[in-house]
């Protein structure tokens, strides 16, 4: 595939952007071949900008939930767009997009709005605290709830105040879990948690309901607040928060990505028992109250309520799931596939620094199919079965070309030094 344009604009980039690109979309921990712009997208498809289309499996990160450029969505948001967006104060949409949420959201009462994911978790720690007068927050280990100094995977630029009150435990341990919140005493604020355990390099967890029910009868025993960090999985499992499907309800929940279908808008939704601690801090953005997004993610909701899109993933994606493991068992190779099959984890056994992983990623590549070699996938309700027939041939021919070459791959030198980074820190 040509590269040209992408190769110039990365060129460009690292003479004005610091390294080029940051952020999770950083290309510098996957295959040399990655294109890191793109041009266009359409549906479940993207576009570089040296033309080349691909399959996307990432859906921007997440974003891309009903498919990319939805009529019905776009349509909403050009209306919107002509009345107003970023106003002096909110447009009406704000009500109805807050009245919509609540209706949707079993533990919901109340709604505030963000941009982004960070936002919206970073909001959700300041209202437990506000609201319990406390200071300790506990995630599972691992977990990843945004960018923000306290939250960040790279230490580089925090300081140990920013964490001085952040506790850990493991996820789906509840003993582990009831030792943290025993630690804490009488200064537990809050604790945080995902849908299901969805970290990166590393299998995919579902919740177990013990856990969930747990996390919920230590916060109402201390006072504490439960979150759950919708940002990445919200609306993709249910059309309630994710843990409504082990019967626990939040106080807090953090929402992002899809809920607008790729424009921008993240939300912390809450219950009447932390509405004095929401009402009482100070969070604002110039964008926050854009009326565009709010009314996108209006449309949106109205089209996950209307129709059957979650039976949808679920067919597609254990087709896709079936088809992989058969080409896999195919040409010998071992491909550990955890997860929903709506937000899939792939990783192969015998392969610790990733090296059959990233090959199969860019053969992939070049096939016209985009999935990530180390961080969890999705799927929009744009894809098709024929779709994922297209990417299981797709793998199956990669899997075949790589089985001869097996022993002669080498690790992305970026994973190793990372590898080697968390050995020597002992993780």
């Amino acid at each position: 595939m040509l590269r040209a344009l992408d190769g110039a604009l990365k060129a460009r980039a690292a003479k004005v952007i610091p390294n080029g690109m940051y952020g999770h979309e950083s290309t510098a921990m996957l295959p040399a071949s990655y294109p890191q712009y793109f041009s266009r997208a359409k549906g479940a498809y993207i576009w570089d900008v040296d033309g080349n289309r691909y399959l996307d499996f990432m859906c921007a990160y997440g974003p891309n939930l009903l498919g990319y450029g939805d009529p019905r969505v776009d349509a909403a948001a050009a209306r919107q767009q002509v009345l107003g967006d970023a106003l002096t104060g909110p447009s009406p949409v704000m009500v109805e997009l807050a009245e919509t949420l609540v209706s949707m959201v079993t533990h919901a009462d109340w709604a505030m709005f963000c941009k982004n994911g960070t936002d919206a978790t970073t909001m959700a720690k300041s209202v437990a605290r506000a609201q319990t007068g406390r200071r300790i927050v506990i995630v599972a280990q691992g977990a990843y709830h945004g960018s923000a100094p306290w939250c960040t995977p790279n230490l580089t630029g925090t300081l140990p105040e920013d964490r001085a009150f952040l506790r850990t435990c493991l996820y789906n341990n509840v003993a582990s879990l009831e030792a943290a919140v025993a630690a804490a005493g009488d200064d537990l604020a809050a604790i945080f948690a995902s849908p299901f355990k969805h970290d990166a390099f590393f299998d995919q967890q579902a919740l177990d309901p013990a856990y969930a029910l747990r996390a919920r009868e230590l916060c109402d025993a201390t006072g504490a607040m439960l979150v759950v960090d919708e940002v990445r999985a919200g609306f993709r499992l249910a059309r309630d928060c994710s843990w409504s499907l082990a019967g626990v309800r939040p106080d807090l929940s953090s929402w992002g990505k899809g809920i607008a279908n790729g424009y921008p808008l993240s939300v912390l939704l809450g219950s009447n028992r932390c509405r004095d601690g929401a009402g009482s801090i100070y969070m604002t953005g110039s964008f926050w109250f854009a009326a565009v997004p709010m009314a996108a993610a209006i449309e949106t909701l109205r089209i996950l309520r209307e129709t059957h899109y979650i039976d949808h993933l679920q067919r597609i994606g254990e087709r896709l799931r079936n088809g992989f493991e058969a080409a896999a068992e195919r040409h010998g190779f071992e491909l550990r596939q955890t997860g929903p099959v709506q937000i899939p984890q792939m990783l192969f056994n015998e392969d610790p620094d990733f090296r059959i992983g990233f090959a199969w990623a860019e053969e992939m590549l070049r096939r016209g199919i985009y999935i990530h070699p180390w961080h969890n996938m999705f799927l929009c309700a744009a894809m098709t079965e024929a779709d994922m027939d297209v990417a299981i041939e797709a793998a199956d021919a990669s899997l075949a070309s790589l089985a001869p070459r097996r022993a002669k791959l080498e690790a992305h030198p970026a994973i190793t030094s990372r590898l080697r980074t968390r050995l020597e820190a002992g993780a």
